[in-house]
């Protein structure tokens, strides 16, 4: 058992449990992003960042990588300006303040540009700030378009939950 997490291993299905409720495995081994990157290269094209990608292997394929464990640079401190995209996967629930980060992202990009989201969901247990001290939010689609929304971004489409108990939302900057 780690941090609260059993590992059953049923057959092939390799699963966690965490207080009586089952997850795929998948789900604590980190490189979340693999599951959405095919969906996020039809919204992210042209030059941008992938925040918090914690590997470069893990990075989005033709974005920089942002991660104090990569080179130094973190979701407040991206070198770069017109960026057309910021691409980040299960970063944002890290973050102290994320208002003030997507604040700083939006400065970061092009009128046009687009703000790509993969997020951890309430639907998975574990995850919440309350049992997992490295979030400090829990997040859910509505809460992230209402955001976009009031900023002034179009075209904000949000995804349902996945099966890595996770949902997306990208949304394009307008002014």
């Amino acid at each position: 058992m780690v941090y609260g997490l059993t590992i059953i291993k049923k057959n092939l299905m390799k699963l966690i449990e965490f207080n009586g409720n089952k997850y795929p495995y998948f789900q604590c081994e980190g490189n979340a992003a693999q599951f959405i990157i095919p969906f996020a290269k039809q919204f992210c094209k042209g030059r941008g960042v992938d925040v918090g990608c914690n590997r470069s292997d893990w990075c989005f394929e033709g974005a920089l990588p942002i991660d104090p464990l990569v080179n130094g640079y973190d979701a407040l401190n991206i070198p770069f300006n017109n960026l057309d995209f910021i691409f980040s996967s299960h970063c944002l629930e890290h973050v102290d303040n994320w208002v003030d980060v997507l604040e700083y992202w939006t400065k970061k990009i092009v009128v046009g540009g687009v703000i790509f989201l993969y997020l951890p969901d309430y639907s998975q247990e574990y995850w919440r700030p309350y049992n997992n001290k490295k979030h400090k939010h829990i997040f859910n689609a509505e809460i992230l378009k209402d955001y976009f929304k009031s900023k002034g971004f179009v075209n904000i489409f949000a995804s349902g939950v996945d099966l890595n108990n996770s949902f997306s939302v990208v949304a394009e900057k307008s002014m």
